[in-house]
């Protein structure tokens, strides 16, 4: 069993940065990939990006691409998002997540954390 906790959301006007960061809890995700998600409102589940279990690979949506980086520590149990030239349209709940399988598909992840809202104004 592998609880998530993301931190670090907030209000952050267009051009800023944020990073967020989900930490493990309880048990350790070290043998998982790790995934970001983000939910917009009236809007399905999207995927941002995700990292291996190593560290060694990243994948990316095209529309975060050479915005956002993912990086991982697994010392701490902990994955990261970088957010850097913040839009509008990047307002959203984001959440952390870990899989076993290598993919982009929600449906693949077997650990979600609760979430943390994201705003950014024009």
């Amino acid at each position: 069993q592998v609880q998530l906790v993301e931190s670090g959301g907030g209000l952050m006007q267009a051009g800023g940065s944020l990073r967020l960061s989900c930490a493990a809890s309880e048990g350790t995700f070290s043998n998982y990939h790790r995934g970001w998600f983000r939910q917009a409102p009236g809007k399905e589940r999207e995927f941002v990006g995700r990292i291996g279990w190593s560290g060694s690979t990243t994948v990316y949506a095209e529309a975060v691409k050479g915005r956002f980086t993912i990086s991982t520590d697994n010392a701490k149990n902990t994955v990261y998002l970088q957010m850097t030239s913040l839009k509008p349209e990047d307002t959203a709940v984001y959440y952390c997540a870990a899989s076993r399988s290598w993919s982009s598909a929600s449906r693949s992840y077997d650990y979600w954390g609760q979430g943390t809202q994201v705003t950014v104004t024009s």
